[in-house]
């Protein structure tokens, strides 16, 4: 890579940047659970979450936030990287756990946010890796990242929401070296 590429890449890594502590600010936002949930956008997919059973299984619904799932009770619980990974979950999307009664949990897609594939180039940001797409970074699991045998500065296609901010990408694969 020449060095104006890699000044140009470096530019664009600290406006990406920039954005991306934005957008962080605001997803702590809703993480805090103000008086006043009218503003959160969050709340209205974690409104119609539910939980039940079904036969000895216990189902619970979820929005998935990154590296965790949001359930309607407000707390956050984890989400296997490597699932959300090969199943390229896209932020803001719905699951349900099906926990069965020797606690194994299969998670299964409900609803899958509206989203739209872009290319963009893998990045390392101190210990997070992030894909930067359209002068903006998204992060991305390490899973993702050892699962397609990314490298920093592979292009690589990405889903994200359509129509909501987010903060991460789920990568669909790598566009091979020419």
């Amino acid at each position: 890579m020449t060095d104006e590429k890699k000044l140009r890449a470096i530019k664009d890594l600290l406006i990406s940047a920039e954005k991306a502590v934005n957008s962080a600010k605001k997803i702590l936002a809703t993480m805090t659970w103000p008086e006043d949930k009218k503003d959160l956008e969050i709340l209205s997919s974690v409104d119609s979450l539910y939980s039940y059973n079904d036969w000895e299984d216990k189902v619970v619904e979820w929005v998935f936030t990154w590296e965790a799932m949001l359930w309607s009770d407000k707390n956050i619980y984890p989400v296997p990287q490597n699932y959300a990974s090969k199943s390229h979950l896209v932020q803001w999307s719905k699951l349900k756990a099906i926990i069965k009664p020797d606690w194994k949990i299969l998670y299964k897609i409900i609803e899958e946010i509206e989203f739209e594939s872009k290319v963009g180039i893998i990045a390392k940001n101190k210990e997070r890796f992030q894909v930067l797409v359209d002068w903006q970074a998204y992060n991305v699991l390490l899973a993702a990242i050892t699962y397609f045998k990314c490298e920093i500065w592979d292009s690589i296609t990405v889903r994200i929401p359509k129509w909501k901010e987010a903060t991460y990408a789920a990568i669909e694969a790598v566009i091979p070296k020419v």
